[in-house]
């Protein structure tokens, strides 16, 4: 599949594929029975949904800056690993991606996490040659790495529910003296280009939110994994606060329906921007469409 590219006001956009994986469907919709989610996203025999691990390149025609948004999985991994999360790299890496796009791991300037679970910071982190599980190197080493200061605490010290997300090979590595910039909830990064901070998912889970005077697009993260996910109470059985997530998500849909403003997913297989539209009982996909269709 083609990778695709926009103008979005003083910032060039780029869609970056790093592979897919998969996880339990259940887990994925908690509470939601199967017999609804399984009418949206079929899965294997195992129970597992297809899964994207779609980040964003945001290159700054104002300031020259290169952000990178997210970084996948990463390929620190045995086979034991790969077959539980059914890794799949045969379409897109995020070298590959990055490259067809021209540009180098050296051109990065700012990796922006929106939080640090294996699935949105492992290809940070690159592996050691010969041995798979001592990294030794950053993917993006000329870059400033940003993240929530409630999400780096969280990561150091951990709850027992999400310590299995945070992985020893992708945190220690990051956890170098002044290496992470911490920020607050009233970050920007540049005229443009600020964020919305949630914490039903994760502790500081900072969701990127550019705007080009016009429209303004949301990089939706884990607060919004997938289209499937718009209804209010599909919710996702990893969150941390589940009704923290639900309260998150009826403001931020109800200022996304309020401003039109689009969503990029992070995990959606088969739709990598949408716009939601209202009916009188809940939000729908009015739109949905690549970068290069907005």
């Amino acid at each position: 599949m083609t990778l695709s590219s926009t103008q979005f006001g003083s910032f060039r956009l780029f869609t970056i594929e790093t592979g897919t994986f998969r996880l339990d469907g259940g887990a994925m919709f908690g509470v939601v029975p199967k017999t609804l989610w399984s009418r949206h996203l079929s899965c294997d025999n195992k129970n597992r949904i297809l899964m994207a691990a779609r980040c964003l390149l945001i290159h700054s025609q104002e300031t020259g800056r290169v952000y990178l948004v997210d970084t996948g999985i990463g390929h620190k991994f045995d086979n034991k690993f790969s077959a539980i999360y059914g890794l799949d790299f045969s379409e897109h890496t995020l070298k590959n991606s990055l490259t067809f796009h021209g540009f180098k791991s050296t051109d990065v300037t700012d990796v922006v996490f929106t939080h640090m679970h294996f699935d949105h910071c492992g290809g940070a982190v690159l592996p050691e040659p010969a041995v798979y599980d001592r990294p030794s190197a950053l993917t993006f080493p000329e870059a400033r790495h940003w993240v929530h200061k409630a999400q780096w605490e969280n990561v150091l010290k951990p709850n027992i529910r999400e310590k299995p997300s945070f992985l020893e090979e992708n945190i220690d590595p990051l956890s170098k003296p002044g290496l992470m910039q911490l920020i607050g909830d009233d970050h920007s990064y540049e005229p443009g280009f600020e964020i919305r901070v949630v914490n039903g998912h994760t502790p500081g889970q900072q969701l990127p939110l550019l705007k080009d005077g016009r429209r303004s697009l949301l990089y939706a993260a884990d607060l919004l994994p997938t289209a499937t996910h718009l209804p209010i109470p599909w919710i996702m059985g990893f969150d941390i606060h589940p009704l923290i997530t639900i309260d998150e998500k009826q403001k931020i849909l109800t200022e996304c329906l309020r401003n039109e403003t689009l969503l990029y997913l992070e995990h959606d297989p088969y739709n990598e921007v949408i716009l939601p539209g209202n009916t009188p009982h809940k939000a729908v996909v009015e739109w949905s469409g690549r970068l290069d269709d907005m």
